[in-house]
């Protein structure tokens, strides 16, 4: 067998494939460590391509034997997989070969997670189950037979037999290799029924491990308002008799949409009040609902290459977030999505790792599905809908579900759909799926003779490969308020195409204040010289809480600049603005408590490096820790009445409500701990009936050094629940001091109950290093090195969640000498591991440069 170097696949490399598939029957003999998978595929050319070679992926597969319409051949196999001689015609193929579940510790194809066979086969594991086309393009309907003696086989769509020691399932949708799953262990379910629009029923299990039935029925309620919702918005109703979720513990993502069986990170299905937080029943609402809405934006409708994988990841992801915003708060979970967007996506956008929405090429797709591609892509969905309009888009996206049901399409077939549908050209607007970088928007301002003008100036920096970027299509938000705080014009929404455009608002009495980028309209960052009296003027008084939120976030960042670099002191109208939003009774908790986070470290070192000014992680977390206390005694006066007045009487619920009063009262409670000596997060830790509250006590008595009891406490109450353990390993990293960070991680990792096999257990450890941003950059570089030496070890065993941890480093450039010198020396250790995966390899070399 010849061994393969990894290769980059490019974009405009695309060619048809060779044969189409027309069906697939598949049996498998379930073994831990010899199970055979004997495949029949029938197979016919393709009128469209451009070559007739036949080659099918496959990868660590031992094959026994293979047959073309009966016939033994002796095929050519390669690491990558294998080819052979074909008829000029339809024909049928049938291999036999044998993997290990059991040493699949990559958690990609057929693995066991503690006794249980399950599957993960996007973007490329279907090629570690057995030789096939594995590429998106290739739709064909699935026959499957499972044999064991486990008592529940699952696979895709529709069960059709079943007897001792055996199953059957039909999926009579086509459908691409990676929308393959297969299930098979000890599990019991949580079933329940849903009613499609046109009557017809559907049966409805979450499949769990014994002992878990108790924590199915939020994830049930959640399913169950997806498919409603997914009914009532856009019009889609389910299309199978049965739909499946399985809950497994070793999972290197969120969930998986494989076609009537999807298949969840336990830690994104199972909730209960004793053991999950408001912010995990969010979390796992809004999964549940993404995997959901695949059915149609994903799989019904699938892409044709992975290049187009923001087609479906991003109209998912924005469609999920729509789907929040009607359960929840609109206006809360815009600014949760523009918090994640500027920390992580910006981020991305800035460094080493930027890329378009739509990459150009890659090495391993499995390092694309990042933050540029799922919530970039959704923020591109958004502005699309923004400029057209509501009815527009929904027209679009009826005319896209019936014309593309069925297909594998491109990113050029989902705006042409706009096109058609609206009669704008989109041409210009394409340069948000090509174009890396943020744009930056700087505005000027002018007012004469009663008329107001914007001067808008549009620039994206260069990005790796892309060092000049042509104008975009920006849809801007603006309103105007007067000195009173009165609204003179309500939200326009300005659509900037060119580098520089003015847009002018005639007739105005006095010179108004300009509420920009309302609703975060676009992913700019928005250059604005604002007075501090501004934005504490629009803190006060804007109606747009995106903007009344972003002047208060604003007025932080400017204080915590100001600290770092000029060793000032906090002003008092951002302290003020804090005391007034705190009383007015009027917001929504939630939001308030938004307004009282202060931006994150890692967003005060990039607003540091944006002023020519090299950040000091330490300085940066001091300047932090000294304005909470300063926050914390300027509010001492309000802060026990806020906090009592967001107790939520009566038992727990995970409503929106009642969860944003615990969010507003915990983030109460940390400030108050700064004053009490962690007197009252005590006798809340003590008296806590739910996991919110009771997490929310121990994060703030660690966070000011005290907590010891507590803590130990709660180790003892969880050992034997695997999910609220990752909060307890995460919790001690994320609150360590900065020079006790690495040392509590080394710590934790010696611990009998962490396991490098498990992605949840390693991210909540070394994930939690990296988001300690004083305590990873401590000036030893003993973080750095211990989290390389772990990522060494991890290569060997999970690429993919290697190669994604190791985007921790990602910003060393921004750092100073001593700190760059001893990441790029980390990262050099991982680059020089023999054997290092095309993963890690890929990733580490772009971070490198």
């Amino acid at each position: 067998m010849k061994d393969a170097a990894p290769q980059t696949i490019y974009l405009r490399d695309y060619t048809p494939p060779a044969y189409l598939v027309d069906d697939v029957h598949l049996t498998f003999k379930l073994a831990a460590t010899k199970t055979r998978v004997m495949s029949r595929i029938r197979f016919r050319p393709n009128p469209e391509a451009t070559s007739n070679e036949f080659f099918l992926h496959g990868e660590d597969l031992k094959l026994i034997n293979a047959k073309i319409d009966g016939e033994d051949i002796t095929p050519e196999l390669t690491a990558t997989g294998l080819s052979c001689p074909v008829p000029d015609a339809p024909f049928t193929f049938e291999a036999e070969v044998e993997i290990n579940p059991q040493a699949n510790t990559a958690l990609e194809g057929l693995y066991m997670s503690n006794g249980m066979y399950c599957t993960q086969c996007e973007a490329e594991g279907f090629r570690k189950i057995t030789y096939y086309p594995d590429r998106p393009d290739v739709m064909a309907t699935f026959t499957v037979r499972i044999e064991s003696d486990l008592p529940v086989l699952l696979s895709n769509s529709n069960p059709t037999g079943q007897g001792e020691g055996w199953a059957e399932w039909h999926d009579p949708w086509p459908k691409p290799a990676y929308l393959f799953a297969l299930v098979a262990g000890d599990l019991v379910n949580h079933p329940d029924l849903f009613t499609t629009m046109s009557g017809k029923d559907v049966e409805l299990n979450i499949w769990v491990r014994p002992g878990d039935e108790g924590k199915c029925a939020f994830g049930m309620e959640a399913l169950k308002k997806s498919m409603k919702w997914d009914e009532d918005v856009y019009g889609r109703e389910y299309d199978l008799d049965v739909f499946n979720i399985v809950a497994v513990d070793d999972f290197n993502m969120g969930a998986m949409e494989n076609k009537g069986l999807n298949i969840f990170n336990s830690s994104a299905v199972l909730a209960s009040p004793e053991t999950s937080t408001d912010a995990n029943f969010e979390r796992i609402e809004a999964i549940i609902a993404h995997e959901y809405f695949h059915n149609w934006t994903g799989n019904r409708i699938t892409c044709r290459d992975w290049f187009q994988l923001c087609l479906k990841e991003g109209l998912t992801v924005f469609r999920d977030q729509q789907f929040t915003g009607d359960m929840r708060s609109h206006a809360v979970k815009r600014i949760d999505d523009a918090v994640v967007l500027r920390a992580h996506q910006f981020r991305e956008d800035n460094g080493p790792l930027a890329h378009p929405v739509r990459p150009e090429s890659f090495v391993e797709i499995n390092n694309f599905y990042t933050v540029t591609v799922y919530e970039k892509g959704a923020e591109v969905i958004g502005m699309l809908k923004r400029l057209v309009g509501d009815d527009e888009y929904k027209k679009a996206l009826d005319l896209y579900f019936d014309r593309h049901d069925g297909d594998a399409a491109t990113i050029e077939d989902w705006l042409k759909v706009f096109e058609d549908a609206t009669g704008r050209d989109l041409t210009q607007f394409a340069r948000w799926y090509s174009q890396a970088g943020t744009p930056r928007v700087s505005v000027r301002e002018d007012f004469v003779d009663g008329t107001y003008t914007l001067h808008l100036t549009q620039q994206t920096p260069p990005t790796p490969g892309q060092p000049h970027k042509d104008p975009m299509v920006i849809p801007i938000a603006v309103g105007l308020l007067n000195d009173n705080g009165d609204e003179v014009v309500p939200t326009k929404m300005l659509e900037m195409t060119q580098a520089e455009q003015s847009f002018s608002f005639e007739g105005l009495a006095s010179k108004p204040i300009p509420s920009i980028l309302r609703g975060f309209s676009a992913p700019v960052i928005l250059e604005h010289d604002q007075t501090k009296a501004q934005r504490a003027f629009l803190l006060a008084h804007d109606t747009d809480p995106f903007n009344k939120w972003d002047a208060g976030r604003k007025l932080a960042q400017d204080v915590l600049v100001g600290m770092v670099r000029d060793g000032a002191t906090p002003d008092g109208a951002y302290l003020d603005g804090l005391a007034a939003v705190l009383r007015d009774d009027s917001l929504d908790p939630a939001f308030r408590a938004q307004v009282l986070a202060l931006p994150s470290e890692d967003d005060t070192a990039q607003a540091l490096v944006d002023l020519d000014h090299v950040p000091d992680p330490t300085a940066i977390y001091d300047a932090h820790e000294t304005l909470k206390l300063q926050i914390a005694q300027h509010l001492q006066d309000q802060l026990p009445r806020s906090y009592a007045d967001m107790a939520v009487p009566g038992p727990y619920t995970p409503d929106a409500e009642p969860a944003g009063k615990r969010a507003l009262g915990n983030t109460v409670l940390s400030l108050m701990s700064k004053l009490d000596g962690g007197r009252q997060a005590t006798q809340q830790y003590a008296t806590a009936d739910n996991m919110t509250q009771q997490l929310a006590a121990l994060g703030a008595l660690l966070k000011i050094g005290k907590g010891k009891a507590e803590l130990s406490a709660f180790g003892e109450q969880w050992q034997n629940d695997r999910l609220v353990m990752d909060k307890w390993f995460g919790l001690q990293v994320a609150c360590a001091s900065p020079d006790q960070a690495a040392a509590t991680a080394e710590t934790l990792a010696a611990h009998p109950a962490f396991d490098i096999r498990n992605p949840n257990r390693f991210r909540s450890v070394f994930g939690a290093l990296g988001g300690n941003a004083a305590g990873f950059h401590h000036p030893s570089g003993k973080a750095y090195d211990l989290l390389a030496d772990w990522l060494i070890k991890l290569d060997e065993l999970n690429p993919q969640t290697t190669a994604r941890m190791s985007t921790a480093f990602s910003t060393w450039k921004r750092y100073d000498d001593n700190r760059q010198a001893k990441m790029r020396h980390a990262l050099g250790r991982i680059a020089a591991k023999p054997g290092l995966s095309a993963d890690t390899t890929e990733m580490v070399s772009r971070i490198l440069g």
